[in-house]
């Protein structure tokens, strides 16, 4: 073998197996080492290859919807993460290594996700993904295999589909959509409201949505008088409103996202309806207050599956809202703590991980015991598939302040 395929070989010896470091010292290295002795030249590189690998960047990856209708849950979910990387990174970074976050944008749309992660992967060499936005796209991530693959997974995947949370790779910071459901019907059978409509996105959310909404309306001899969807990726909810109106449900529970929830509410009211509305944790309550103004934002009710801003005796409600108060990031709302934990977590696995490479943050993730990340826990060793099963209820009162 000659002493610079000998070197090459060498080379890779010394970076960490799945590493997400190029190497430019070793590569431009090679050329004038090969020109060295065997022996000389290997100790040589060796050395360089070594001081590299301790100041090298470690790689984190996002692909979201950046541009169109869900481009405030994308845009929120990155400005929380980038919030707590910036962080980091001003520490020292993660045992002296800095992060480097990258992302792409696939406008939710399933396809785009596929080839954008499968790209980002293979051209960045990502310890792990990071916050990859809607059902439909992350079950299309599932279906083509490419984190299992790689070994590199999603963690704080958004969605609380139990398709999405049991699929290999995918590691959910919150509770599913399933507990979110039952717990707005367990409140609404106790204020003895019988008769409720369901809006849900006419995609893997709004199937998971009425599965669950019609195991509790069932269990709870509850009658769901009308069930109106609105098409995936648009905010257009008029049909769905004509539908409430008529119907004239008790209550309304929105499967919805953000801007089409906005867009419900505001036609909604605007045309006389009554009826109290009960939303999920996917829907920013910040957006919401902006967009309709307190006043008629006011009895909103929502679940609750992350720590609230109010929630101040919660370090990490603490540790977050002191840094977004020094922060000038626009794109920072109420769904970007989502975003905030996930990159918590991903770096808490850095720090435990045994080495950094393919499958050590879902090893590190995995193990039992779960972790503890300023009074928010999260275990990822149970068969649920979602790290925590917490949730609360919240409703916005006078002048938009939440009450819990």
């Amino acid at each position: 073998m000659c002493v610079t395929a000998k070197l090459n070989r060498l080379a890779g010896m010394y970076m960490p197996p799945g590493s997400a470091v190029k190497n430019p010292i070793a590569i431009d290295a090679l050329r004038l080492l090969s020109r060295l002795s065997w022996r000389r030249g290997a100790a040589l590189l060796a050395l360089m290859v070594s001081a590299t690998a301790l100041h090298a960047e470690i790689v984190i990856g996002q692909v979201a919807p950046f541009s169109g209708p869900q481009a405030v849950t994308g845009r929120a979910i990155h400005a929380g993460a980038k919030l707590y990387f910036d962080a980091v990174n001003a520490s020292g970074g993660v045992h002296g290594q800095k992060i480097r976050f990258v992302t792409q944008d696939d406008e939710q749309k399933p396809d785009q996700t596929v080839r954008l992660v499968g790209e980002m992967i293979r051209a960045e060499s990502p310890v792990a993904m990071l916050g990859t936005v809607g059902t439909s796209n992350l079950e299309a991530l599932a279906k083509d295999g490419v984190l299992e693959r790689s070994r590199v997974p999603m963690v704080g995947a958004i969605s609380g589909s139990t398709s999405v949370a049991k699929a290999a790779g995918m590691l959910v910071v919150k509770a599913s959509y399933r507990d979110e459901v039952d717990r707005a019907f367990a409140i609404l059978a106790n204020l003895n409201m019988r008769r409720i409509g369901v809006v849900y996105q006419d995609d893997g959310l709004g199937k998971d949505v009425l599965a669950g909404a019609d195991a509790s309306a069932s269990r709870r001899g509850m009658d769901l008088v009308v069930r109106t969807g609105y098409p995936r990726n648009t905010t257009d909810t008029s049909v769905a409103v004509d539908k409430m109106l008529q119907a004239a449900p008790q209550a309304i529970f929105l499967g919805a996202t953000t801007a089409a929830a906005i867009d419900f509410m505001d036609r909604y009211h605007r045309l006389g309806g009554k009826a109290p509305i009960y939303g999920m944790s996917i829907v920013d309550v910040e957006t919401v207050l902006n967009r309709l103004g307190p006043e008629r934002a006011r009895g909103y009710a929502f679940s609750s599956v992350l720590p609230l801003p109010n929630q101040e005796k919660l370090p990490i409600v603490r540790e977050y809202q002191a840094l977004r108060n020094a922060s000038k990031d626009k794109d920072l709302s109420g769904r970007s703590i989502e975003g905030y934990i996930a990159a918590k977590t991903v770096v808490w696995a850095l720090q435990h991980a045994t080495k950094v490479g393919p499958g050590a943050i879902e090893a590190a993730l995995s193990a039992p015991g779960g972790l503890d990340i300023g009074g928010f826990r999260l275990d990822f060793s149970r068969s649920s598939g979602f790290g925590s099963h917490l949730v609360d209820f919240a409703m916005l009162g006078k002048d938009g302040r939440i009450v819990e």
